[in-house]
């Protein structure tokens, strides 16, 4: 090894090997390479220090040592009908497998020349022993869960609705898991085999200004805010609470307000939760049940419940914010201090453990009422890209998650500047060192209740743009996660859920990776704007692809209305996204020509004459609709925004919600007569007559 090599090179070598890309294509496939400043942040935050020539020769050293190190991983992956490749076997070791229940599969040695075991035939997680090591071994199917496997589906089609901006009488202003059962019984009446939901992932109870359901406080657990409290009590009850409370005239001006006011309606619900907890706990077959709850979910339940309940106490007493700001004591979950906290404040954790437990009820009883209602999948579940690192899942899992990095995206079509979500995530090198088990739990979380998931941001998968805290959006580097085991769980865990799994691949894809998710089933997503031929014309829906969900839009993008009229073009001019070199306006009325020209040459617009006018949308939503139903897509999710002919997007990436109001929009009319309305009746029947034609 020459140690004399200038540092540059020694320091690229230390990123390479350790899975930080030096160099890389941006959206427009220009090279760019990583600055020595960012490289170095980023092996800091992978546990790889790099400031001097003794740290990366240190860091080379330690990862030179863990290749050639004889201990096994604690999990590892394997397709089923191929050899088991175990990564570090000594030769002439004994070997033998037990499944799940412990049964013993198969036993033998290994013979010198081979470090392969012999295939299995059934997918699921095995335990394999050599000699004294243990491993779990992920026997998955060579692909996951498809549309096709699903009995009775064929071409089925969607809709996807964010949970907040579902409305019913009396929910206070702000969706609820009621509300989503109501909405997929009339979903289901239009012909709809499915309903994507916006994430339902734990936020934070005690911040409700801290909204946004892509930046969770856990993936692993649920929002408490939609739960409906008449779900565990009667509506008797409930009205004793409101008016013990005088929540009445509270609750109706949040009712009717045409934007959520989350800080407000949060308050309200809560302080009818905690009245109800209190009023439920004498009931004893009540008590029974939740206690059974709690001693399944175990540890990690309790983990997130005590520091939902510390998170609480500690901003009520002036230290807002995530656990780093907490005092040093309380750190450590497992610390004496936090054991203390929980005892002297069991009825607070008790109130979050119980929260979970009804909205693991309200999220199950929306699934069975859609497939009750007769969808074929039913609820698809979303999961964000990460979580807050101030939050439940990094304080409960700090071996399993990075610090000092942010999940983002470098520049690209949907945002010029770059991106930082502020998130953080699973480490690579913790994904292996704890054997895969959040990214496991993760996925059983999301699909515990639902006939399908969407993974955000699955690009992921292979490798996400890491910022450095304190860096600008573009100063990240790429950061690669072991892409064929993720893969390989994804498609065991949607086989043994049965579920679909839906992956966004949008923004800088490197060129396989759509092939690579392809190959195991994993449907990619193409969205109406993006289709797009070299001249800027739209791609014939025909053209489009068989192994991805075809949609109008997704929340992040302008809706069908929005684009036709150029409401999108408004929002951007005023938030400062728009671009002073392009005159979008006068491009709009050129890509209106194109879309109306594609749509009739699809037959989804019935003449040939000049485009609608921008304020004329019912026709345009409709052929747009009918258009993109013609895809050989496997599945087609329509947002209810472009189902109804709405305007507003749901989100506007780059805002604060202070310009824009992300994520508060609320559906005009109740789930039960949401589409009933002429655009939206027109709108399901041109979409349900497309897609199940012979």
């Amino acid at each position: 090894m020459t140690v004399n090599a200038p540092l540059d090179d020694r320091l690229a070598l230390l990123a390479e090997q350790a899975g930080v890309d030096v160099h890389w294509r941006d959206a427009l496939d220009r090279p760019q390479s990583v600055p020595a400043d960012t490289l170095r942040a980023v092996l800091r935050a992978l546990g790889l220090p790099a400031d001097n020539g003794d740290d990366v020769e240190a860091s080379l050293e330690r990862l030179a040592q863990e290749r050639a190190g004889a201990s096994l991983p604690r999990l590892i992956t394997a397709e089923a009908g191929a050899p088991i490749e175990v990564p570090v076997a000594p030769r002439g070791r004994a070997w033998k497998l037990l499944d799940e229940h412990d049964a013993l599969i198969a036993e033998g040695e290994l013979p010198s020349s081979d470090t392969r075991l012999p295939p299995l035939q059934q997918p699921g997680y095995y335990t394999l022993y050599l000699d004294d090591a243990e491993v779990t071994v992920a026997v998955a199917p060579s692909r996951a869960f498809s549309v096709r496997d699903i009995p009775g589906a064929h071409r089925p089609w969607g809709m996807a609705v964010q949970v907040s901006g579902l409305r019913r009488p009396s929910d206070g202003g702000i969706g609820d898991f009621t509300a989503l059962s109501i909405c997929a019984r009339a979903a289901a009446e239009k012909g709809a085999d499915a309903l994507a939901i916006s994430p339902v992932h734990a936020l934070f109870a005690a911040a409700p200004e801290r909204y946004s359901p892509y930046a969770p406080s856990s993936r692993l657990f649920l929002n408490g805010l939609y739960v409906d409290p008449v779900q565990t009590s009667s509506e008797q009850t409930v009205r004793a609470v409101i008016d013990t409370h005088n929540l009445r005239q509270e609750l109706a001006e949040l009712e009717w307000m045409e934007l959520i006011d989350w800080p407000r309606a949060a308050r309200a619900r809560m302080t009818i939760l905690r009245s109800v907890y209190e009023w439920a706990s004498v009931d004893f077959a009540h008590a029974e049940r939740f206690a059974t709850f709690r001693r399944e979910q175990g540890e990690p339940l309790e983990r997130h419940a005590r520091f939902e309940a510390l998170h609480a106490d500690f901003t009520a007493h002036g230290r807002p914010g995530g656990w780093q700001g907490w005092p040093a004591a309380f750190h450590d979950p497992a610390s004496p201090e936090v054991a203390s906290f929980a005892r002297e404040h069991s009825r607070e954790v008790g109130f979050h453990a119980w929260l979970q437990w009804l909205a693991a009820q309200g999220l199950s009883g929306a699934q069975k009422a859609a497939r009750d209602a007769g969808m074929k999948i039913g609820l698809i579940a979303d999961l964000a890209v990460g979580a807050d690192s101030g939050g439940s899942h990094a304080w409960a899992h700090q071996a399993e998650v990075l610090k000092g990095l942010s999940v983002g995206a470098p520049p690209d079509a949907l945002n010029r500047l770059g991106q930082d979500w502020g998130l953080t995530t699973f480490s690579p090198r913790g994904l292996r060192e704890t054997g895969f088990r959040g990214f496991i739990g993760m996925l059983r979380a999301a699909l515990a209740y639902a006939g399908g998931v969407r993974i955000d941001h699955i690009l992921g998968l292979k490798r996400l743009w890491m910022v450095p805290h304190g860096a600008g959006a573009t100063e990240g580097a790429y950061v690669r996660y072991p892409l064929q085991d993720l893969l390989r769980l994804i498609a065991l865990e949607s086989h043994l859920h049965r579920a679909v799994v839906i992956g966004e691949d949008l923004g800088t894809v490197p060129s396989d990776f759509r092939q690579a998710i392809g190959e195991k089933c994993v449907l990619g997503i193409r969205v109406l704007w993006f289709e797009r031929a070299e001249d800027g014309g739209f791609v014939s829906p025909r053209e489009w692809s068989d192994t991805a969900m075809a949609t109008t839009s997704t929340h992040d993008v302008p809706t069908v209305a929005g684009w036709w009229s150029g409401r999108d073009i408004e929002w951007r001019k005023r938030t400062g996204l728009d671009d002073p070199n392009v005159d979008e306006a006068a491009q709009r009325e050129v890509d209106r020509h194109r879309l109306w020209s594609a749509m009739y040459a699809s037959n989804s617009a019935y003449n040939a004459e000049a485009p609608p006018a921008p304020d004329d949308i019912s026709p345009v939503v409709v052929a747009a609709a009918k258009h993109v139903a013609q895809a050989p897509a496997p599945i087609a999710i329509f947002p209810v925004e472009d189902v109804l002919g709405l305007h507003e997007q749901p989100n506007l990436p780059g805002p604060t919600d202070a310009v824009h109001p992300n994520w508060r929009r609320r559906m005009p009319d109740s789930s039960s007569r949401l589409f009933d309305g002429p655009i939206a009746h027109a709108v399901a029947a041109a979409i349900d007559q497309t897609r199940n034609r012979t």
